[in-house]
């Protein structure tokens, strides 16, 4: 379940380790889950902080030696090593609330989990396609715009002296087309076939010609995870402005009598106003 909103959104993500670098968007209108590639984007509510600490330990943090997620008593982050000290995020969860000094105030925030949705179980069905075929092996150097390279491979393929046949559909994908026809003889001819070479631009260039294979998801089974470095801070009342703000709460994070440690990335969002924290995939 989200830690910053009631209900949990199933959506697919991709099942890498992910870490927040620093980058957020502010003032945008977004859904409550965004995924593309290997990018999640996490909205944040206004009066809230997103915290990433620089701890090598809590890369791989993610899972017990049994390969099971593991759970410490009050977080949602696996045991750490016997004889390791655990890692950052674990011990600044360890207490719910932090009560920050200001001058003569006392701040007092809440700490939570940051979980993201990861894919568990994924099921894919295939079957190769009885009109269409997939065209492929481009030059790197090709200079044509999309309507223009899918307009010359239906023009060519569309004749039958070349093989070809009616066109019904067409679509480009990455490094290669997708070309529909409306008999199966000519698909089926087209791959046995398997190269042509096609005038494209001020070149003729060979191509290969192979079934295409379409898939669709039956199941997917999603659980929401963990970010081993990162928690979230919340209910930040309006009494600084954000630069100041910032320094002040990356200052307690980072003190080890509250449990804290380097901090990498810090990004607070003021109240009435709303982020958007994008994590990546690690590299390495």
């Amino acid at each position: 379940m989200s830690v910053m909103y009631g209900d949990a959104v199933p959506f697919q993500a991709p099942a890498v380790p992910l870490v927040f670098r620093g980058h957020t968007q502010q003032g945008q209108e977004a859904p409550k889950w965004l995924v593309s590639k290997v990018r999640i984007g996490y909205p944040l509510s206004g009066g809230s902080a997103l915290v990433t600490f620089d701890d090598p330990k809590g890369e791989s943090s993610e899972r017990g030696p049994g390969g099971e997620a593991g759970r410490l008593p009050g977080t949602d982050h696996a045991p750490p090593t016997p004889g390791r000290p655990p890692p950052v995020a674990q011990r600044v969860l360890q207490q719910k609330e932090h009560e920050i000094h200001i001058e003569e105030c006392r701040l007092r925030v809440q700490v939570r989990a940051l979980e993201l949705p990861m894919v568990t179980t994924i099921q894919v069905s295939t079957q190769v396609s009885r009109h269409s075929v997939l065209v492929s092996g481009f030059p790197a150097g090709l200079r044509l715009g999309e309507e223009e390279l899918l307009d010359k491979l239906e023009i060519f393929f569309g004749k039958t002296r070349n093989g070809g046949g009616d066109v019904e559909s067409r679509e480009l994908l990455r490094g290669g087309v997708v070309l529909g026809f409306t008999k199966d003889a000519v698909a089926q001819y087209l791959c046995r076939v398997g190269q042509f070479t096609v005038p494209l631009g001020k070149c003729k260039c060979p191509v290969r010609v192979s079934p295409y294979l379409s898939g669709e998801i039956q199941k997917a089974e999603i659980a929401f995870r963990p970010v081993p470095q990162s928690v979230l801070v919340l209910n930040i009342p309006d009494v600084l402005d954000g630069p100041e703000l910032q320094d002040i709460l990356e200052i307690h994070f980072q003190k080890p009598s509250r449990g804290g440690g380097e901090v990498e990335a810090l990004r607070v969002v003021p109240p009435g106003q709303r982020g958007l924290a994008v994590f990546t995939a690690t590299s390495g």
